[in-house]
């Protein structure tokens, strides 16, 4: 019999593509795989109405689909690792993680090719407080207001005059094949990026062997071990990604580079941290325990229900 492997995902249109991603990748990996596609409906999905810092719970994007595969309902669940609290359920794990698409968050406006050229009071939509802080941190002028909704939905609203200007991560604009909407990518010194942005992950049960054999292939070394620090640090932390909390590992030659920010949702606060090494874990909380001596726990205490 050829195997099979039903993927769990959200049903928005990048979290299918990404799902489709990791389809088209295992049948070249494992040709005659049949793979089935099982769209669903997250927490995050349905509470739209409301700020996600506010809603409450890790895991609002991830936790029926992982319900689903502790069911074994699913064999894999596919995820966005931005969106991925740094613990998973008993019984599940992230086998593998696929090579990183770009890291950046894109500035996105019809009006303005660059932050700095919007005037005083522009609105600029964004749901998280990661973009919110260091926006702010570097244009204080501006009016950063709470956007929900898939990148379509967000695009429209910005497109109605809603927002003078959006952000939104530009490894999703460019998978839906919408980076000519993209008036800037703000560098990481500008804006560094959630824990794992721009990876996707495949989660699975941790007894299910030969899934673990299927979807080896798929897995890429260097960016599985910086987003392995980046979780590490976030762990540290408190491992929820609705939070202030920034990282980004990358490799120079044989070191690996992890920068840490945790900073207050109006930017007034913002503490950094940096270190080097080339055991991921050991580097990610490195920077987190620079990043508590400074008081990053009080920040994140601060905005914890």
């Amino acid at each position: 019999m050829m195997p099979q492997i039903r993927i769990g995902t959200r049903a928005s249109p990048l979290a299918v593509w990404q799902a489709e991603h990791v389809r088209d990748a295992l049948q070249q990996a494992q040709p005659g795989i049949q793979v089935d596609i099982i769209r669903m409906t997250t927490s995050g999905d349905v509470l739209q109405d409301a700020p996600l810092h506010t809603l409450g719970g890790k895991g609002l994007f991830v936790k029926e689909i992982e319900a689903a595969l502790l069911a074994q309902e699913v064999d894999i669940a596919v995820h966005s690792m931005k969106d991925v609290p740094a613990l998973q359920p008993e019984g599940l794990e992230i086998a593998a993680i696929m090579a990183r698409e770009d890291v950046r968050d894109a500035f996105v406006s019809n009006h303005f090719s660059h932050p700095e050229d919007l005037p005083v009071g522009a609105r600029v939509g964004s749901s998280s407080l990661r973009r919110r802080a260091q926006l702010l941190r570097h244009y204080p002028q501006l009016r950063v207001e709470d956007l929900r909704g898939n990148v379509a939905t967000r695009l429209r609203k910005m497109d109605e005059g809603q927002y003078d200007a959006i952000i939104l991560a530009a490894a999703g604009l460019k998978r839906l094949g919408l980076q000519e909407r993209i008036a800037y990518a703000i560098p990481v010194t500008l804006s560094l990026p959630a824990v794992g942005q721009g990876a996707i992950g495949i989660e699975i049960r941790s007894d299910d062997k030969e899934t673990r054999r299927l979807i080896m292939p798929l897995a890429d070394r260097l960016t599985q071990q910086c987003v392995l620090a980046e979780r590490s640090m976030n762990r540290v932390l408190g491992g929820d990604c609705r939070l202030p909390v920034a990282a980004l590992a990358e490799w120079q030659g044989t070191q690996m580079l992890l920068r840490g920010l945790v900073a207050s949702p109006d930017g007034g606060r913002l503490l950094t941290a940096v270190a080097q090494g080339d055991e991921p874990l050991a580097l990610g909380e490195a920077v987190a325990e620079q990043l508590l001596a400074q008081g990053a726990a009080h920040i994140i205490e601060e905005l914890l229900p």
